[in-house]
C-alpha cells in the first residue's frame, strides 16, 4: 500500500486508497472497530470518503490504536501539561513516517539537501518520545549540511549561525516552537533574505498564548521577513500540513482535511463552513487514518485549510460517543 498511497495524483486515486485503508482498519484495529460498531457503521455501508467514521483523538490517550500485529518499533507521545494524560502513538513500521515527512517536505519545499536546517525546539528536546524531534533530526541528517543542528537555550550561538548562513546566501530553514522564536527576536533583531522561519505552534505554558496574526506580526518584524511559515502536525499523525504564510495550510496528496458540524460530530460540513477539524492521514495505515481532532478550522474550496482555534471541554458535542 505504501507505493499506492505515496504516489496518489488524482482525487479518484485518493478516494480509492482511503476506502481500502478504512476497510483494513475496520478489520484490524479493535478500538476503531468498536467505535464504528457503536455508531452502527459497517465497512460495507461506506461508499464515499465523507461516510467514513472519524475516531475522536482522545482515544489515543486511553486506548491502544493499532491496526497491525507487528512489533512496536517506536512510541511517540504528546507533550501534555503537568499531570495530564498524554497521547501515545504506537508505530509498528517507521518507514511510513520517514517516507511521509520526506516526501511531504519535498512536495512543498524541494530537495532537503538545498537547505541548512536549524531547530529551536527546547521543550521538545527536553523530553522523550517527540515525533517532531524525530522528524527534524532526520531532516538535519538528510540535509548533509555541517551547519545544520539543534539548539536548546543557546540563543547567542544560533543568532550568529543564522546571520552567517543568511549573509552567505545559504537557503536556511529555522524551525522553532513559538515561545523560543519570540525569545530569539526579543534578544536580537534580524533582516533575513535567505531564511524560512517556520513555527510549530504553542507557547507550552511559557508565555501568554497569542492569536496567529499577532504572533506572526511579531515574528515577521523580528526576523525581517515578509511571511512566517507554519507546520500543522501532531503526535497522532504521521503527515504534516504546511503554510507558507497567512495561516493557510495545504496537505500532501495522501492527506485531507474535512470539518465536522460542531453540534453533530457525525455530520461533515461543506467547504467554507467552520467546524471541528477531521484529518485523513493515509500514512497512518497501521494505526488510524481517520481522526477527529480538537482543533477548529475552515476548509476552503481549493482544499487548503485554516486553523482558527481549539474546542474546550464544554464545546465538545456527542461525548457519549467517545467512551468505549
Amino acid at each position: 500500500m505504501q507505493d499506492e498511497i505515496f504516489n496518489i495524483q488524482t482525487e479518484a486515486e485518493f478516494t480509492n486508497a482511503a476506502l481500502q485503508v478504512f476497510k483494513h482498519q475496520f478489520k484490524k484495529n479493535r478500538t476503531y472497530r468498536s467505535f464504528c460498531d457503536l455508531i452502527n457503521v459497517h465497512h460495507s455501508d461506506v461508499k464515499t470518503v465523507e461516510e467514513i467514521p472519524f475516531l475522536p483523538i482522545q482515544f489515543f490517550k486511553s486506548h491502544e490504536i493499532i491496526a497491525s500485529s507487528d512489533a512496536i518499533q517506536e512510541t511517540f507521545t504528546s507533550s501534555g501539561t503537568t499531570g495530564s494524560t498524554t497521547s501515545k502513538h504506537f508505530i509498528t513500521d517507521l518507514s511510513w513516517y520517514t517516507k511521509s515527512y520526506l516526501k511531504g517536505f519535498q512536495h512543498f519545499y524541494g530537495n532537503i539537501e538545498d537547505y541548512a536546517v536549524l531547530a529551536l525546539l527546547p521543550n521538545y528536546l527536553e523530553r522523550k518520545g517527540s515525533s517532531l524531534v524525530f522528524m527534524v533530526d532526520d531532516l538535519i541528517t538528510k540535509s548533509k549540511n555541517t551547519e545544520s543542528g539543534f539548539y536548546l537555550h543557546n540563543l547567542d550561538e544560533i543568532t550568529q549561525k543564522i546571520e552567517k548562513l543568511d549573509k552567505n546566501g545559504q537557503k536556511t530553514l529555522l524551525i522553532g516552537v513559538s515561545f523560543a522564536l519570540l525569545d530569539l527576536v526579543e534578544k536580537q533583531q534580524f533582516n533575513l533574505k535567505n531564511t524560512i522561519i517556520m513555527e510549530t505552534g504553542g507557547m507550552k505554558g511559557k508565555r501568554k498564548e497569542l492569536v496567529r496574526h499577532e504572533l506572526h506580526k511579531l515574528l515577521s518584524e523580528g526576523f525581517g521577513v515578509d511571511k512566517i511559515h507554519s507546520e500543522y502536525g501532531m503526535t497522532e499523525l504521521l503527515s504534516q500540513g504546511y503554510s507558507n504564510g497567512n495561516g493557510v495550510f495545504d496537505c500532501p496528496p495522501w492527506m485531507r482535511i474535512l470539518t465536522r458540524d460542531t453540534e453533530d460530530a457525525l455530520t461533515i460540513n461543506k467547504p467554507g463552513k467552520s467546524g471541528g477539524i477531521n484529518v485523513i492521514d493515509l500514512a497512518n495505515y497501521n494505526s488510524c487514518s481517520f481522526i477527529a481532532t480538537q482543533d477548529l478550522g475552515k476548509l476552503n474550496q481549493n482544499g487548503t485549510f485554516e486553523v482558527i482555534g481549539r474546542f474546550d471541554n464544554s464545546d465538545i458535542r456527542g461525548c457519549n460517543l467517545m467512551v468505549l
